[in-house]
Order: C-alpha cells, then sequence, then structure tokens
C-alpha cells in the first residue's frame, strides 16, 4: 500500500502524521517540508526577540530527530513538493539531490501560509524584516543584540506589531509603529484599541495611527528610513506584520478547489475536492461556529486540532476538525486583550443576525482585595434568538482566560440569560461575586428586553 503522504512539517502536518502513526505504526507516512524545522513555536518568536525566552532552541518543540526516531515518520527535510497530480495520486518534490515522486494512498496539504510582502520602495534592503519564520526570528534577533540599532518601525497594527513593540521596547530603542487603519488591533474592536493605543503611548511607543507607508530609504543596500508621504522616519530596522496569505497556490495548480477567502476549501472533515486529498493549518479554511460559513483565521491551535483530527479520519476513524470562533488574546505590555466571534455590529449584520451590544466596566477581583483592576468588555447578541454572537476585552488581568468562557458559549449556541446564570468560580483574589462577564451579561440581557 502507498504511504500516506504529508505536505508540511509543523502544527498541522506533524500532528496529522503523529496521530495517524499511532493508530496504525505499521504504516508508512512520509513528510515533506521544505525547511529544516519542524513543529516549532511560531507565536513565542516575538518573546525570543524581547528575552522572554533565553535559548533559540526553546522554540522547537519536537526535533526532526524525535520524529524520525521515536515515532517512525518518515520526514524528509529540505524537500519543497512543487507538484501534486490527483488523477496519478502523486507528489513530485525539489531536493537538494534532484526531483524525487512519490504516490500516495491519502495526501495532507499542510502548506501554512506565509507573511504578506507589500511591494513598498525598499523591500529588499538590508534591515527590513518580515517575521514568519524562525530563520527571520534569529535575525532580528542576533540584530538586536549586537547594539547596532537605536531606532526600530514596524509597519503593522496587528498582532504581530503589537507583541514587537514590547520585544523592541526592551531593548531600550526608540520604537514607530505604523498602521493605515485609524486603529490597531482592528478584529478587536475600538474600545479595546483605544485602551491598547493609550497604553502603548504610556510605554513609550511613537505610534503613527491612519497613516500609510511608502516604503523605505537606504544608504547603499542598507535601511536607514521608513517614507510616509513627503516625510522620512530614521529608523535602523524595520519589521512588516501587515499579515498572511494562504500558501494554496499548490493546491490550486493541482485543481483542488478555493474558498472565497484564498485558502483552500474543505469540508467538516478537512477533505478537499480532490479524492483522498485533505488540508489544515493556515492555508485551509474552517466554519465558523457562529455563522456556519467559512472563513479564515489562521491560529495555531486551529491547526493543531485539525491535524490531529484529519490524522485519525485517514487512520479509518472519521473525526470532524472542528469550529473555530476567531478566539485569540494579545499581550500589550502589562495589558491582556482578547477576542471571540463576531464583535463588529456591521459583520454582524452582514451574516443575517440583528446585533445589540454592550460595553461595562467590571473589576478583575473583588473590590476590597489588593490588586483589583478594572476590566472592559463589549459583549455582542442577536436581538431575535437572544444568541451570544461574541465578545472583547482588556485589562491588566484576568482577561486572556475570561474570553473562554465566552467562546464556550459560542459553541454550544448559548443565550445571552443562559450566559448570565453560568456558575462560574468565585473567590475575592480571583473575582467578584459576579464574574465580569456574568455581569455584561446581565446588562446585555437587560438591553434585549
Amino acid at each position: 500500500m502507498d504511504p500516506i503522504v504529508i505536505v508540511g512539517g509543523d502544527a498541522a502536518g506533524m500532528s496529522a502524521a503523529s496521530k495517524f502513526k499511532r493508530e496504525h505504526p505499521d504504516r508508512d507516512v512520509v513528510v515533506f517540508e521544505k525547511g529544516e524545522y519542524v513543529s516549532y513555536a511560531a507565536c513565542g518568536m516575538p518573546y525570543y526577540i524581547k528575552g522572554a525566552v533565553e535559548e533559540f532552541d526553546d522554540l522547537l518543540q519536537v526535533s526532526p530527530e524525535e520524529f524520525i526516531e521515536d515515532r517512525d515518520i518518515d520526514l524528509r527535510l529540505h524537500h519543497e513538493v512543487v507538484d501534486i497530480d490527483t488523477d496519478a495520486r502523486e507528489v513530485t518534490a525539489e531536493t537538494p539531490d534532484g526531483a524525487v515522486s512519490l504516490s500516495y494512498d491519502q495526501l495532507l496539504i499542510a502548506t501554512g501560509a506565509r507573511a504578506i510582502e507589500p511591494p513598498f520602495d525598499g523591500m529588499d534592503l538590508d534591515g527590513v524584516h518580515t517575521l514568519h519564520s524562525l530563520d527571520s526570528a534569529k535575525a532580528v534577533h542576533d540584530l538586536m543584540d549586537s547594539g547596532s540599532v537605536s531606532a526600530v518601525g514596524i509597519v503593522g497594527g496587528g498582532y504581530v506589531g503589537i507583541e514587537m513593540a514590547e520585544a523592541f521596547a526592551e531593548h531600550g530603542v526608540d520604537v514607530h509603529l505604523f498602521e493605515m487603519l485609524p486603529h490597531v488591533l482592528a478584529p478587536f474592536g475600538e474600545m479595546v484599541a483605544e485602551k491598547v493605543e493609550d497604553h502603548m503611548r504610556e510605554e513609550g511607543i511613537e505610534l503613527h495611527l491612519d497613516t500609510a507607508v511608502d516604503g523605505f530609504t537606504g544608504d547603499g543596500d542598507t535601511l536607514d528610513g521608513i517614507v510616509v508621504g513627503d516625510d522620512t522616519v530614521d529608523v535602523d530596522l524595520a519589521l512588516v506584520g501587515v499579515g498572511v496569505a494562504p500558501n494554496a497556490e499548490l493546491a490550486d495548480d493541482a485543481g483542488i478547489e478555493l474558498g472565497e477567502t484564498g485558502a483552500i476549501a474543505t469540508d467538516e472533515f478537512g477533505r478537499t475536492s480532490a479524492e483522498d486529498v485533505f488540508a489544515a493549518g493556515d492555508c485551509a479554511e474552517a466554519r465558523h461556529v457562529v455563522t456556519g460559513e467559512p472563513d479564515y483565521v489562521p491560529l495555531a491551535l486551529t491547526a493543531n486540532r485539525a491535524g490531529r483530527a484529519i490524522g485519525q479520519t485517514m487512520a479509518g476513524d472519521e473525526t470532524p476538525v472542528g469550529d473555530i470562533a476567531g478566539t485569540a488574546a494579545v499581550k500589550a505590555f502589562e495589558l491582556e486583550a482578547a477576542r471571540t466571534g463576531i464583535i463588529d455590529e456591521d459583520a454582524a449584520r452582514d451574516a443575517g443576525f440583528d446585533p445589540v451590544s454592550v460595553t461595562i466596566t467590571a473589576s478583575s477581583r473583588a473590590h476590597y482585595y489588593p490588586g483589583a483592576k478594572p476590566i472592559h468588555i463589549t459583549m455582542l447578541a442577536d436581538r431575535d434568538s437572544k444568541r451570544v454572537l461574541g465578545a472583547a476585552m482588556v485589562g491588566r488581568e484576568g482577561v486572556s482566560k475570561r474570553i473562554d468562557t465566552v467562546a464556550a458559549a459560542l459553541h454550544s449556541e448559548t443565550t445571552v440569560g443562559e450566559l448570565e446564570y453560568f456558575d462560574l468560580a468565585y473567590a475575592p483574589p480571583f473575582s467578584p461575586t459576579w464574574d465580569p462577564v456574568l455581569t455584561t451579561a446581565k446588562v446585555l440581557n437587560g438591553k434585549l428586553d
């Protein structure tokens, strides 16, 4: 029997390979990975650059040797799959020794995503970086440790931009953050964004909001500034973090259907439009738990969970990859920001809902207990069904886990009234009697009545 073949050796790919091999240890599993790293903690890269993660190797969760020797997975590094023939059930990879072809029984495409590189003048200058690989993280880390950088410019105010602002500031350099939209963290909503912006300014970050970058200037081949209109901001290093795009070209070239998002279209089990071909991770769509429609939200848990489920399905036990809610958290210096579901009223209307929202401020602990901090929460519900649609939060403590309560409510299609009476844990060091989530639901339920 031909082997199970997996294209891509990070979260989704190695989760699927490991799960399938546990179920069928006598079957051959071949993983093609174009780079030299597998199963690494991409989300930890800003903290490695900051210095909170001391060793580069700490970002490597499972070594190639462990996959090969302990798990008996045929992992082939520096093998880039360049063609998939779904009729012949065969893949072709370019290797340092030339092209190789291999037939497959079942195939998983887990090619991930890539950092978007806008067509800025000067993108090829030394000192201009993106952050979507361990190699790029190490290059930026080494530059910061060299002491040669005194000013940094960040292009993009999303997850990467916010986390990297903190990382760079830890090195005592001037940090400029450029965002073409009126606010940072657009998926988190205006309330969260404004709190984060105020705090970042307090931490010394120079924010350039509603500001489009035109390009980069250099002294020879080396970056020396960021061009904004008629002005140039002097920097020694620029980090471009304007988002990611799915690596779906390989699937598209093979005639596999892509979704409207540009990622690979899949069903509830991760199957694509081609027979015995699956897709998972940052290259694939998933179904949104609130709308029931395909969406593209590339996050680590989504990739790991889908990969494991597909490995089990390939092994003969059909397992859904699970819906997504876009649940996410980000640390902005001393603030925690988190979001889940739909928090934009226009997006909710586009999805067919009649949205109603409230924003409240509550205490993270009992008001009399030392260290209590304010938590600001916006929650959205549908007027007709009274179903919770989403929430966003920001505060100095207790935010990143409280968002999980709302995420759980989304997965069970909980109404606001039901959420109001969730039996959540209470003790003065951790929460007021009425947890902030319960209080928000109570206020929102009153607005629905």
